[in-house]
């Protein structure tokens, strides 16, 4: 791999490509700064009272941080991407299921993200009718001009990701409290008291099992990002910081949206106290963080399966999730929410693989075969449990599958 490869496609990053915590903790905020994560929270608010509310967060959250934690310390003390993660794990061509599996959800959630901006904006500040049949011209204007911008940062790279969540995690977790406080004050009823209105029939842990599957298709893609990161210590504890944070403010600003305003975000609250213009700034930026990561990802999966530059495959992906961006916003989110439960038994994989050939990851001797098939197996075999067992974690469920199928295969191989 070319010595200019700022992003280490192939290769683990070096300590000359290392960057500082601080920065590391940016990437992963913004990364968590995730829009539909603010729907979560309004279901949250409906089902569950404020007490309530808080401890399927702290369940979740644990769960969560534990997962992407995990993944952000092997990522930092490896150096390697998922997809380098994965050729060792599920072999040289069996990474190509990982690869596809991320790239494919990634590029689908770039799309819708883009439509989350565009719509909004072209309903509520355009005052122009936006229905799934039909979409004005300028609707899907915005919806190009969202998609180059972000796929020109994620196609410079890791650089141009810090600068914009730099620019953007101050800005939205500022703006958005600041929002959100003025939405408070501005009701009928203090915070607990709004939550107990309504019907509450959701319980913690269903409420907590939202929260994991909230990013926990995302949070697979932790690697690509602390694999940047000073240390392995380092990765680990700005990932779960910033998956607390990050997440938690998210579900806040959907959750006090839904109870004081109606809406599902804090773009609403914001057109409601007239910050018109301050709205639009928060959702771009606020989008932005996350779908610049996504894209990212994708080129990087995309990379690993055509031998092609990640940043070739990073406009391949801009392209088609720009240019399918309204049609998966409206049919196809549904199916990401499938999707999602196909990635944690992938995630668990990359950890149990690492910890069990730790030192062979770090001196680099990991024998990579063509297909691991019991990796292979267990991926499908908990993405299908994932999706059709409903007791319990989905995500939790399929992780258990695949790590049996994976030590099956370790025990079967005298390993």
């Amino acid at each position: 791999m070319a010595k200019h490869d700022v992003d280490y496609t192939g290769r683990a990053v070096d300590r000359a490509g290392r960057k500082s915590t601080l920065s590391m903790f940016m990437i992963m905020l913004g990364f968590t700064f995730f829009s539909a994560s603010m729907w979560v929270g309004q279901q949250l608010a409906a089902g569950l009272d404020w007490w309530g509310f808080i401890w399927a967060l702290l369940l979740g959250g644990i769960i969560l941080a534990a997962y992407t934690g995990a993944l952000g310390f092997v990522g930092a003390e490896s150096g390697l991407s998922l997809d380098m993660l994965a050729r060792k794990s599920f072999g040289t061509k069996g990474s190509w299921l990982p690869s596809a599996m991320i790239s494919f959800t990634q590029i689908g959630w770039f799309g819708v993200g883009l439509a989350m901006f565009a719509i909004p904006v072209a309903k509520e500040l355009m005052g122009l009718p936006v229905t799934p049949d039909s979409m004005p011209w300028q609707g899907y204007l915005l919806v190009a001009i969202a998609g180059i911008l972000m796929t020109a940062s994620a196609y410079f790279g890791i650089k141009s990701l810090t600068i914009v969540s730099y620019i953007a995690v101050p800005a939205v977790a500022i703006l958005g409290t600041v929002a959100m406080i003025m939405a408070i004050r501005r009701g009928d009823a203090g915070l607990i008291e709004q939550f107990s209105r309504g019907a509450k029939d959701l319980g913690v842990i269903a409420g907590a099992g939202l929260v994991v599957g909230s990013f926990v298709s995302g949070g697979t893609a932790t690697p690509n990002f602390t694999r940047f990161a000073k240390s392995g210590k380092a990765g680990l504890i700005t990932t779960v910081i910033a998956f607390f944070i990050g997440n938690s403010l998210m579900f806040l600003f959907g959750a006090v949206s839904s109870i004081y305003a109606g809406g599902n975000d804090i773009f609403e609250v914001m057109l409601n106290l007239n910050l018109f213009y301050v709205a639009v700034l928060v959702l771009g930026l606020n989008i932005w963080t996350t779908n610049d990561n996504a894209l990212y990802t994708a080129g990087l999966g995309l990379s690993n399966i055509f031998g092609l530059s990640k940043k070739a495959m990073v406009l391949v992906s801009g392209v088609i999730g720009t240019i399918t961006a309204v049609w998966l916003y409206w049919n196809f989110c549904g199916w990401l929410n499938v999707l999602n439960c196909t990635l944690p038994p992938v995630g668990i994989i990359l950890i149990i693989s690492y910890f069990t050939n730790r030192r062979a990851y770090l001196e680099g001797t990991v024998e990579e075969k063509v297909v691991n098939w019991w990796a292979v197996a267990g991926v499908i075999l908990g993405a299908v449990v994932a999706n059709l067992v409903h007791w319990g974690f989905p995500a939790i469920n399929g992780m258990a599958v695949a790590a049996l199928c994976y030590f099956c295969g370790k025990a079967v191989s005298g390993k």
